[in-house]
């Protein structure tokens, strides 16, 4: 398995790779602009070109975008939508030029409107992204807490996206804490099969290229987006060894998005933490261990 994490980006642009190997993280996930603006980045090809030969001597060999906060395709606000599909295509042509596998985006809110109402949106949206970007990146729906109205809280809104764009580059983020705030019982051995076989149903594991590893703050089917540390929140360490153990999900880099121990994002303890529920080694080659309390 590949355990990865969100890291910064901020300086040189490859010193998120040095984050990431502090941490013992085998896979990245990044920003490339502020993910609370709309200002577009500046990535010069040197940058570019930077973080590929300094991923490539650290062996992270998987690299994915996070998309903006400000995303929302299913907003009724032509504006906004002109500009989440501008960001899009932003972020989808820097994967294309730096061998980054995809962007992964939260698809948005219709607001109390109803999935119905903004699908054929959502589909046009998407179909005028992939053809501005030509190419094999791939753009990654992520399933949603169900807060606000948030589209993709269930498996068939996402399987009814993916079904009516036809294209193999729509592809899923499966978010755990996400996912267990929308009803899908992740923190069982039974749970996280009967979750599964509704994502197969719905959706297609096929299309399934990444976990947000996240245990949750708050509980089942509360709809709040709250993400915790590893084994610290109501999925618990039974919930993220059964996650960890399902043969579906052993093939797709784990990524961690959680607040870390002090604060600051992903770090060697959650690393450690998943390593460690996951069977495999306790550290990362080259990373200091940090003991579990």
């Amino acid at each position: 398995m590949i355990i990865g994490a969100h890291v910064s980006s901020s300086g040189a642009l490859e010193k998120c790779v040095d984050r990431a190997v502090a941490i013992g993280a085998e896979a990245i996930q990044i920003f490339i602009s502020g993910p609370q603006a709309w200002r577009p980045s500046a990535h010069t090809d040197a940058a570019i070109a930077a973080l590929q030969v300094r991923a490539l001597e650290h062996g992270i060999g998987q690299i994915f975008l996070h998309g903006i906060y400000l995303i929302n395709l299913a907003t009724a606000d032509p504006g906004l939508l002109a500009r989440s599909v501008g960001s899009l295509k932003q972020y989808l042509r820097f994967c294309e030029v730096s061998g980054a596998r995809g962007v992964i985006f939260h698809t948005g809110s219709h607001k109390g409107a109803g999935f119905a109402a903004v699908e054929g949106q959502i589909v046009a949206a998407l179909t005028e992204v992939l053809d501005a970007v030509p190419g094999d990146a791939w753009l990654i729906l992520e399933n949603s807490a169900g807060q606000g109205g948030t589209v993709g809280a269930r498996f068939a809104e996402l399987g009814a996206l993916i079904r009516a764009a036809g294209s193999p580059r729509v592809r899923v983020c499966l978010d755990t804490c996400h996912a267990f705030a929308a009803g899908y019982d992740l923190s069982t051995p039974a749970g996280v099969a009967a979750t599964l076989e509704e994502f197969e149903r719905e959706i297609g594991l096929d299309r399934l290229v990444v976990v947000h590893a996240n245990d949750s703050k708050a509980g089942l089917g509360s709809g709040l987006d709250r993400h915790e540390n590893i084994g610290r929140g109501q999925l618990g360490e039974d919930g993220f060894r059964a996650i960890l153990a399902n043969p579906a999900l052993r093939a797709v880099p784990f990524l961690l998005e959680v607040p870390g121990h002090t604060g600051n994002g992903p770090d060697v303890e959650n690393v450690v933490a998943l390593r460690r529920l996951a069977g495999l080694t306790p550290v990362a080659a080259g990373v200091t261990d940090v003991s579990h309390d």
